[in-house]
């Protein structure tokens, strides 16, 4: 640092922080570069402000005097940092005088701009406020101001051990699940070799092979998708994108329902408007598509029917998934896309549920690129929908 002269920033970005252009930097004052994100210049424990500084600026228009810790060549200092809306930018600038940091601001920005109004405005009634505040309350307010720049340092150095434990947790998951899977087969294979052979078996045994058979399916498909959570919330969800007919994909999984519905006699109906092959990860899209159709099956009464429907609604393909089971109470909607939450609707035919499904469901519909939403009353069915971009 130079004398007592004080020192310089301004920056232009966008409405994400991105930086477009460096206006003025003294001395190298902290090596901004285009392309780099406000928040990342900042020391780490300020970060947190520094995006909510950015929020601030665009809800309120125009931000004056925070100070933020920034790592410098000369080491670390506090900066003072004002800034505003312009046009379809953002204008921050930075000094470490809080006044300077203001002026400068002001002048950069047009003498008749709105913003420029606002923040003189702020800044007249804020030294008006100072004037008038008797020293000791003024370095109380300091004093708080300066707890809470520390709280937000703990509020930082929490988070990141929370991602840490998430971490842990999702890699506890995906150990746990993944060693529990082949045993499980193993019993599902057997069972399934046993009831091949029920004749020789009186009923009470073969009512012990089914229960184990049928437990075991519900602990594999459980283990699946613990497998599949702890996966997509570690940022692994990977998509194999290719060509696919949605068509087919819908039709093929309806032929293997069909059996699972005639057991409890409900009919599933399929209108199919011809839509464009789009990039899709088929593996994933059947699961979405297997979830929502059995989820109608398991919520719909003997003798009801089930439609599901495809067509092109503007830029997006929209598949629907209409059941005329009891609906969803307003009051748990919330719940349907949550992991492991479960609403008061049960099954009618005893099915059980992980309640994961349509937490991964989601998951795969977003990432995508589409959206997923149902409506739904209660005594009325729901009807669950997914749209997802033809073109992305």
């Amino acid at each position: 640092m130079t004398g007592h002269q004080p020192l310089g920033l301004a920056l232009l970005c966008d409405l994400q922080g991105l930086i477009l252009r460096v206006l003025r930097d003294d001395q190298g004052l902290v090596k901004p570069a285009p392309g780099q994100l406000f928040f990342s210049l900042v020391e780490s424990a300020s970060r947190t402000k520094a995006m909510n500084f950015l929020v601030e600026i665009k809800s309120q228009g125009a931000v004056l005097d925070w100070e933020m810790n920034l790592p410098t060549v000369n080491g670390i200092i506090p900066l003072h940092f004002a800034g505003g809306l312009a046009a379809d930018s953002l204008l921050i600038t930075a000094s470490t005088s809080g006044l300077v940091a203001e002026q400068l601001y002001s002048d950069l920005l047009n003498i008749n701009n709105e913003q420029t109004n606002l923040l003189r405005a702020a800044a007249k009634e804020k030294l008006d406020t100072i004037r008038a505040v008797p020293d000791p309350i003024y370095d109380e307010i300091s004093r708080l101001n300066n707890e809470l720049v520390s709280m937000q340092r703990e509020l930082a150095r929490k988070n990141a051990e929370l991602e840490r434990l998430n971490a842990l947790k999702n890699q506890f998951l995906g150990t746990a699940a993944h060693d529990l899977r082949n045993p499980l087969q193993g019993i599902l294979s057997y069972s399934d070799f046993l009831l091949e052979d029920i004749g020789k078996l009186d009923a009470e045994q073969t009512t012990f092979i089914i229960n184990i058979r049928d437990q075991s399916q519900y602990m594999a498909n459980l283990v699946s998708d613990l497998l599949d959570v702890a996966a997509i919330e570690s940022g692994n969800l990977h998509l194999d994108l290719q060509p696919v007919d949605l068509v087919k994909l819908l039709q093929t999984n309806l032929n293997r329902n069909r059996l699972i519905a005639a057991h409890k006699n409900i009919t599933l109906e399929l209108e199919a408007d011809p839509v464009p092959m789009a990039l899709f990860d088929p593996a994933k899209m059947e699961q979405v598509v297997d979830n929502l159709i059995t989820n109608a099956i398991k919520y719909s009464p003997p003798r009801s029917c089930a439609h599901i429907r495809l067509q092109i609604l503007g830029e997006e393909i929209v598949l629907s998934v209409q059941d005329e089971g009891p609906g969803i109470p307003l009051a748990e909607m919330d719940k349907l896309f949550k992991p492991f939450q479960r609403t008061s609707v049960k099954s009618t035919g005893g099915e059980k549920s992980t309640g994961l499904g349509l937490a991964i469901v989601k998951r795969i519909v977003t990432g995508h690129g589409g959206r997923i939403w149902v409506e739904s009353q209660p005594g009325l069915g729901s009807m669950f929908y997914v749209a997802i971009p033809i073109t992305r």
